[in-house]
This record gives C-alpha cells, sequence and structure tokens, in this order.
C-alpha cells in the first residue's frame, strides 16, 4: 500500500497529522507493507523568510487578528500537539519562506532519507526553533542526519530538484488538494486534515481488505441453462 503525504514543513497541522498517521500504523498488522512517501507543498510560496519577524506576527496578517490574539491560537496548538507528544515552541519561530527545504528534502529522498529529513526538519522548525530560512542551518541539519554538507550546498546554491518540487505542486492541483496535510492511501481515498487516529486505522483496514480480498463471484439465476458441461452441452428449448 502507498500512502502519498503533501505537506509543509512549517505546517503545524502537518507534523501532528503524522504523528496520527504513524500512530495508526502502529496499530496496523500490516505496517511492513506500508509505504509513506512525502510529497511538497508551499502553504505561503510567496513570503520571504525574516529572522526579525515572529510567527505569531505571519499568523496575525494572515487571520486578520492581533498578535495577541494569533499567540492564543498558537497555545491551543500547543496543547493538540502535546496529545500526540509533540512539543511546539512558537515564542522563538520566524518567518520562514521552505522552498529551499523542500528543495533539500528532495536531495534527501534521493539519498534514501525522505521520510528521516522531513521528521528532523519539522522537529527543527517547531520544537527547537531553529530558523529554516537560512541555508547554512539546513545544510547542518542534512549533516545531523549523515547527508554530505558539501553536496547539501551545491543543492541550495543551484536550482537543484526545484523541478521535482514544482511536480508535486502540480500534482496538487491536479487532485484537488487545497490545504495540507493531504493524505492519499493508493490512489483511492484521500483524508485531509490532521484527522483522528481511528479515521486513518479504518482508511488502513479499508483499502488493504479491497486491495487484497479475492472478490467472490454472485452468480444470476436464469430461467433456463445454456452452458457446456464435461460430458455435454444443454441447448435451451431442445427437448431432444
Amino acid at each position: 500500500m502507498k500512502i502519498e503525504v503533501w505537506s509543509d514543513f512549517v505546517c503545524p497541522f502537518c507534523y501532528i497529522g503524522k504523528r496520527r498517521l504513524e500512530q495508526a500504523l502502529e496499530k496496523f498488522d500490516h505496517k511492513g507493507d506500508v509505504e509513506v512517501i512525502f510529497k511538497s507543498y508551499e502553504l505561503q510560496p510567496h513570503i520571504q523568510s525574516d529572522e526579525n519577524v515572529s510567527v505569531y506576527e505571519v499568523l496575525a496578517r494572515k487571520m486578520g487578528t492581533t498578535v495577541e490574539q494569533a499567540k492564543e491560537m498558537n497555545d491551543q496548538l500547543v496543547e493538540t500537539a502535546r496529545t500526540v507528544g509533540l512539543e511546539y515552541n512558537f515564542d522563538e519561530v520566524k518567518q520562514t519562506n521552505t522552498l529551499e527545504a523542500h528543495r533539500l528534502f528532495k536531495y534527501a529522498e534521493k539519498q534514501g532519507k525522505g521520510l528521516e529529513f522531513t521528521e528532523h526538519l519539522m522537529r527543527a522548525y517547531f520544537s527547537e526553533s531553529r530558523f529554516l530560512g537560512r541555508p547554512d542551518t539546513l545544510i547542518e541539519l542534512a549533516e545531523e542526519i549523515g547527508l554530505d554538507g558539501e553536496a547539501a550546498e551545491d543543492v541550495l546554491v543551484n536550482d537543484d530538484f526545484l523541478e521535482e518540487v514544482r511536480n508535486d505542486q502540480r500534482e496538487a492541483q491536479q487532485i484537488g488538494v487545497q490545504g495540507v496535510p493531504f493524505f492519499v492511501f493508493n490512489r483511492k481515498y484521500a483524508i485531509s486534515g490532521a484527522q483522528p487516529p481511528e479515521l486513518f486505522q479504518e482508511t488502513l483496514e479499508k483499502v488493504w481488505k479491497e486491495e487484497n480480498e479475492t472478490p467472490s463471484l454472485q452468480q444470476i439465476q436464469t430461467s433456463a441453462d445454456a452452458a457446456c458441461t464435461d460430458e455435454s452441452c444443454d441447448i435451451p428449448g431442445d427437448d431432444n
């Protein structure tokens, strides 16, 4: 089974949704047969990284509220994150554009470390308040999971993997993704948002059953037979 997840590294519900999916997978008997693939999505593609602008100010502008109201909204998110074992520290988080992080993620994915780098980036942003808008921070994070620092720097200096990121974004548009996280199961069912683990469990079981159970044939009864057996063929209306 393949699960594709469109998400952004600075999306608080994406990290929560990731954890809830993982909780569901832990209870799924066929976890070893599930492949999870993360896809790139930019929540605010036109925003500029700025270490002088807090995430509260970004949220206040976006929602049309005061900074204090934005902080209260994030306080609620902090409590929600704790229910899945995550500690969010928004006080030091700054305005961040994620395109470079997504490009470097594509490099990590090519090295077989896409899932690990996704987790590392999200933890760095939400729990450690590390500034993902700075290239040296991204390179440092890449090195921390065993990626080559010079290769990571080359990716960021050039436009490497930009087209791969854009392909994910175009694909999101094609299938109607309007917000993240967005989970697609075998290109058959989709879950939008950080839904409860129970819904992920139900969907996992449903998809597995539909993809792996052999369908039983139901015979339609007819008034007369027109079929052959090993011994003879019965022709309807033939009494001879």
